[in-house]
């Protein structure tokens, strides 16, 4: 049986905007990272930098050790982590389509062309749920404008919209080097630098629209006993009127997840919806200080100033690179129809 023909890819265009149809959502994602900022740090520097896809390719050996993988094909650097990271949403943004009938958009901070593309009406006037995924390093020091803040708290104010955002771990805020290698033996992910901290931009997103969190940490998630599935997550269904979790009884096995911790000023706007259980094989400062879970998925309702809803999940669950199961795709098709 042959391979059927993938869709046309295309390069270098503008956004065509998607015409509204009633029950319909329309996604967007948004990467918050500088594309050359990312892809040009120095492989020689220890911390806050991704790997290079041959640093992948060695840690994960054989696993990517397939043609389209090798240099004749695809970037070695950490072009081509970044380029992973594109690949692993397409089943995403597949099944959104199927979902929806409307192509999800996807866009960048500054792309690898070197255009910067701020969240505006641009990216706004088309779209009902936009995922901003948090992968820009701290050490890039992006910020959210002013403009910026006051678009997305417009947009907020038309009924039906929903911002996802996706801050993602914060590993080694600690000068300790002990704690950091502490922090390091329980997620023991051997492409995660020392210190690697994560979503300067998506914090200050936050920050500007009032929202009460902060991501801390990079948790490595419990496994079912004898096997390396992840634990169910503590869901409190109860108070999930909009059914992010039907269906759902756990997201994906990243190994340094961030922790949704919740600021003095909190109060009420923000509802846990899911809690992860944490592996408590090794000890982490978060653990010993007696936590056994974090937050990983939060909403915030409507309020009287808010139309739309807010809805707090790390970007990896949207990807294929910690394997997709029934659950995970549930929660996609939950995201896409809520």
């Amino acid at each position: 049986m042959s391979t059927p023909l993938l869709p046309a890819r295309t390069y270098n265009q503008n956004h065509i905007p998607r015409k509204y149809t009633k029950g319909k959502r329309r996604l967007s994602i948004y990467w918050t990272w500088s594309y050359p900022w990312e892809t040009q740090r120095g492989v020689e520097t220890m911390d806050n930098r991704f790997s290079t896809m041959t640093e992948v390719r060695k840690v994960g050996w054989p696993f990517w050790e397939k043609p389209e993988y090798e240099a004749q094909s695809f970037l070695q650097g950490i072009a081509g982590t970044l380029e992973l990271f594109h690949r692993s949403t397409l089943s995403f943004q597949q099944l959104a389509q199927e979902t929806t009938g409307h192509p999800v958009a996807v866009f960048q901070r500054i792309d690898q062309a070197g255009f910067k593309l701020p969240i505006d009406e641009r990216i706004l006037a088309d779209c009902d749920t936009l995922l901003v995924f948090g992968l820009d390093h701290v050490a890039g020091e992006e910020e959210a404008m002013p403009e910026e803040i006051a678009a997305l708290k417009k947009w907020l104010k038309r009924e039906g919209t929903c911002l996802m955002c996706g801050p993602h771990h914060d590993v080694g805020l600690s000068k300790d080097p002990k704690e950091r290698q502490m922090e390091y033996e329980h997620h023991r992910d051997a492409l995660v630098p020392r210190q690697q901290r994560f979503s300067q931009y998506t914090r200050s997103l936050m920050k500007g629209l009032g929202i009460p969190v902060w991501n801390e940490w990079g948790l490595r998630p419990a496994v079912i006993k004898g096997t390396k599935e992840i634990a169910p997550l503590t869901a409190f269904r109860d108070i999930d009127s909009k059914g992010l979790l039907k269906n759902v009884t756990s997201l994906s096995l990243h190994p340094h997840l961030p922790h949704y911790a919740l600021t003095k000023d909190a109060g009420k706007d923000v509802r846990v919806l899911g809690r992860q259980p944490i592996d408590m094989e090794r000890p982490h400062p978060f653990t010993q200080a007696g936590n056994t879970e974090f937050n990983c998925l939060l909403w915030l309702p409507p309020t009287a100033q808010r139309a739309g809803d807010i809805v707090m999940t790390d970007s990896t669950h949207f990807t294929v690179l910690f394997g997709v199961s029934e659950s995970i795709s549930n929660f996609w098709r939950n995201i896409a129809t809520m």
